[in-house]
């Protein structure tokens, strides 16, 4: 997974196994058949669905016992090695020229898989970008006896275009066709800016924790020494380790890496643990065959139920005078299982002075991270509370949760128009436990100044009746701000109404994409629910633009309704009001009385 590490395929691991989704036809000499033959034939190839994503390719691979590690389960360093090569043929699809592997993000197994079942690999390109592209891949097993299927992982790996000399490629635009992939290629925009500012969010934990490490006291327990815990291993490149450009292939890089983290999870607990998370590999260069690869790891911390064990990958040639180049590095997440199969308590852990405790602390920050990462980002949009409690270190993954459930109601797809009035058109789209609205209207202003305006909730109130005030309490960065809002309508108590909201802004990160502003509630420990108002709470809601022109823009209004807010969309759905019309009217004229004043006052600065 590395910049020029990569995980291109080699030829003899995967074309037995691998299916790209548009298959190829034989490469023998044709033949002439009769029809009844090419019947027959014809039956035999027929693809049980239609074709579907050019870039999408599927693997499926027996477990053999050569795959498992002592339990007779498929060994975590072979399945990333699968993962790597399904993905890397993937981006190669797409890219028409080699790939490697920039970064794989967190990965979280959720189950284990057996001698004799199937692991099935589905990998295809989410979206590409200039030169880098991200895929997603997507991991489950199938028990060939009882017809079992289970999800096992999901992933998203970065992929770099590579011409000739290791120059870069630009990539030709991905165009998403299912709701699904119109989704991911939507979303895909997000999780790269999160992986943009993770070191960032690290750094930032680490500075407002305390700077003394305090260590956990554990009942019965007696602190192991992180140094009895350190392992080095060396492994010499040779070909079959390589791809077809000569390079160290990442999935083996992977391996090797987990194979050395395993061995330093086990000094500590005596014991075989169980991966459960790797957080984020990324290559830093490549290695090529004859390269001596130096494999180190160490357990950073160990917490009651888990431990974290840190490993890099240094790369050496022959001579020996040459300085170690740093290939990859990651962060992997052990457990020790019970008979039960339940994690066991484990000893803790005494760093060693000076970057032994820097790691430990980093160990206690990245839990934290992983945890946000995990509850906040991952899980399903209904899965999540209306108001998520905000504080400074989750904010980057609220924002991605915030923009990105936006985005994903804005790619939904069975929209019906349900209402259309001086050209202002309302849709809905009715789930299982949520009925959405969009309203939309052509507008004489460019997209940039309509983007301006909007997305600043102190000006609502000009053309929104239902706003009374907003006040901005904390502007999180350039694009983040907290408001607190009082709404004109009265609740069910007879008191009016109030929010805090989170307003996330984004730019369009490539031609076609809309400027995006996102709104969900959020808990203030500032601001909390007060007598005087009924604390309301919005759980998705935001505008979307597009440019149609210079001076030409559609704005779209979103809505996931809550229920306090059903009977007044009800309402208007049905026709027995023409609120919405009339609040988007006057949008329109607050965007045009307002768009000369944006370029005056733009033109001053």
């Amino acid at each position: 997974m590395g910049l020029g590490t990569a995980g291109t395929a080699r030829a003899g691991d995967a074309s037995p196994s691998v299916e790209p989704s548009g298959r190829e036809g034989s490469s023998s000499p044709p033949r002439a058949r009769d029809s009844g033959e090419r019947e027959e034939a014809a039956g035999a190839m027929a693809s049980p669905s239609p074709p579907g994503n050019p870039t999408e390719v599927q693997m499926s691979q027996l477990v053999l016992p050569c795959h498992t590690n002592h339990r007779g389960e498929l060994s975590t360093g072979q399945l990333l090695k699968w993962i790597d090569t399904a993905a890397c043929l993937s981006a190669e699809r797409h890219a028409g020229c080699p790939c490697v592997t920039a970064s794989m993000d967190d990965i979280y197994f959720e189950h284990t898989i057996s001698v004799g079942q199937v692991v099935n690999i589905k990998a295809k390109v989410n979206r590409a970008f200039n030169s880098s592209m991200e895929v997603g891949i997507q991991v489950s097993y199938e028990d060939l006896c009882s017809g079992k299927h289970c999800s096992i992982c999901k992933a998203y790996a970065t992929f770099v275009a590579q011409g000739p000399s290791g120059s870069k490629v630009k990539l030709k635009p991905l165009t998403p066709q299912t709701e699904e992939e119109k989704i991911e290629h939507s979303i895909a925009a997000e999780r790269r800016r999160m992986r943009l500012v993770h070191k960032d969010t690290l750094k930032d934990l680490l500075t407002r924790s305390p700077r003394e490490t305090e260590l956990e006291t554990r009942d019965g327990s007696v602190a192991v020494p992180a140094e009895k815990t350190r392992v080095e291993s060396v492994e010499l490149v040779l070909p079959p380790h390589a791809n077809h450009q000569g390079n160290t292939f990442g999935g083996q890089i992977m391996a090797w890496m987990e194979n050395v983290a395993t061995i330093a999870a086990s000094r500590l607990c005596h014991a075989h643990p169980t991966l459960r998370a790797i957080e984020m590999f990324h290559f830093r260069g490549p290695s090529q065959v004859g390269d001596r690869l130096v494999l180190k790891a160490i357990v950073n911390n160990a917490f009651k139920n888990s431990m974290e064990v840190g490993v890099c990958a240094e790369a050496y040639g022959q001579e020996m005078s040459v300085s170690r180049r740093h290939i990859n590095s990651a962060f992997m997440t052990f457990v020790v299982l019970d008979q039960e199969g339940q994690p066991r308590t484990l000893p803790m852990v005494a760093p060693e002075p000076g970057d032994g405790e820097r790691r430990y602390r980093e160990a206690s920050a990245r839990k934290k991270i992983r945890l946000d990462r995990k509850y906040v980002v991952s899980c399903k949009q209904t899965e999540v509370p209306l108001s998520v409690p905000w504080d400074q270190s989750n904010k980057v993954y609220l924002s991605y949760n915030n923009v990105s459930a936006l985005k994903t109601l804005v790619a939904k797809a069975n929209w019906a128009l349900a209402r259309e009035k001086e050209k202002v058109r309302m849709y809905t789209l009715e789930e299982d436990k949520f009925l959405s609205f969009r309203i939309e209207m052509s507008v004489h202003i460019a997209a940039g100044r309509a983007f301006s305006l909007l997305s600043d909730l102190r000006r609502r109130h000009e053309w929104d009746s239902h706003y009374a005030r907003a006040e901005l309490v904390q502007q999180v960065d350039e694009d983040d701000m907290i408001y607190h809002v009082v709404s004109q309508t009265l609740s069910c108590e007879n008191k009016p109404q109030d929010f805090v909201i989170l307003a996330s802004r984004r730019k369009p990160c490539s031609k076609g994409d809309p400027y995006v502003v996102a709104f969900r509630s959020v808990t203030l420990p500032t601001h909390p629910a007060s007598a005087g108002f009924t604390r309301g709470e919005t759980l998705c809601s935001g505008f979307c633009i597009w440019p149609e022109s210079e001076e030409m823009s559609k704005v779209a209004y979103y809505n996931q309704a809550t229920p306090g807010y059903l009977n007044y969309v009800t309402t208007n759905v049905a026709g027995l009001s023409s609120n919405f019309c009339a609040t988007f009217k006057a949008c329109e004229k607050f965007l045009l009385k307002n768009k000369e004043d944006l370029i005056m006052r733009l033109q001053d600065l």
